[in-house]
């Protein structure tokens, strides 16, 4: 081998070998800073306040996300406190509707869609700053904000299709209630042997938490009252509401519960009712579209024909 070509090959190994040594020790360092990062090992308690402590514990081992992401979390949740105070209240509403963890926080969560949202940032900017040039960028931003803004909708969307599945299992839950405790069981072993029945559904989860509440030491009114403002829901509100008076009353609970699955299943036919009448309207445009493109596929060929003749006239 010619000496020349060796000497000057000699720097490009060696520039070779140490960007391959970076790239090794790179990829070292970012394995373990997630395996660092996903263990959920709990926080040592400090000088904050023991709860949040054991909340952000509790939301460690449930999110990996969070885990993994926690102090941008939490920076951009300071910020979502200050910048949408207005909006988190229904957005800590949509939480608990949609079944999510109850240790997330309305503005933490909101910080973890707006972090997915940047961690496509750079795929929206290489697509539209290739499509576009310079204008893709405002457009890739825009994108970003676009997909924050999708992902509070499917929030808001998974919150009303929990609450509707839930209002639609309650009257068959209600009526179990009922029957036991007519068969002369108590409120607590009705409502633990009507979970144990719907186990996996929505209703099961809520009147679940509903019972932990009372083996815990909260009254049944306590209890009810939490299964209210956790759902915020019209019908809902309207159920625990007649529930929580009847046993101010002193009625029986097993009436209550049967006059609110009958009002329940009454309020799902009258939306039935509704929903097929506004079926006709919603038809309508759809029907005159076809209507019009019928006529035009019959009479279409002979105002053609005319129009030959006439031209060849």
């Amino acid at each position: 081998m010619n000496p020349l070509l060796a000497n000057a090959a000699a720097p490009l190994i060696i520039a070779r070998l140490i960007a391959c040594g970076v790239m090794g020790l790179s990829v070292s360092l970012m394995v373990w800073w997630l395996l660092h990062a996903l263990r959920s090992a709990d926080i040592a308690q400090g000088t904050e306040w023991r709860y949040d402590i054991s909340r952000i514990n509790e939301l460690r081992r449930a999110d990996p996300l969070f885990r993994l992401l926690q102090p941008a979390v939490q920076l951009l949740a300071r910020f979502n406190r200050g910048a949408f105070r207005e909006a988190l209240p229904e957005v800590q509403r949509h939480i608990h509707a949609a079944g999510l963890s109850r240790f997330w926080l309305a503005e933490e969560y909101l910080a973890k869609l707006e972090i997915l949202a940047l961690l496509l940032s750079p795929i929206y900017v290489y697509l539209f700053f290739s499509w576009l040039g310079p204008i893709g960028l405002p457009v890739a931003l825009l994108a970003v904000l676009a997909t924050i803004w999708l992902l509070r909708r499917r929030l808001a969307s998974r919150a009303a299709k929990r609450l509707m599945e839930i209002k639609r299992r309650m009257p068959f839950l209600l009526d179990l209630l009922t029957l036991l405790m007519e068969a002369g069981a108590t409120f607590l072993r009705a409502l633990d042997e009507s979970i144990g029945e719907f186990h996996g559904h929505p209703v099961a989860e809520e009147f679940g938490r509903v019972l932990a509440d009372m083996n815990l030491g909260k009254t049944r009114h306590e209890a009810f009252h939490a299964l209210r403002d956790r759902l915020a829901d019209d019908e809902i509100t309207s159920i625990v509401g007649s529930i929580l008076q009847g046993e101010q009353l002193g009625t029986p609970l097993a009436r209550v519960f049967r006059t609110q699955a009958d009002v329940l299943r009454l309020k799902r036919s009258q939306r039935a009712e509704t929903l097929a009448g506004e079926a006709g309207v919603n038809m309508l445009l759809p029907a005159v579209l076809v209507m019009v493109a019928t006529v035009l596929i019959i009479l279409g060929p002979f105002v053609l024909n005319f129009l030959t003749l006439d031209l060849a006239m």
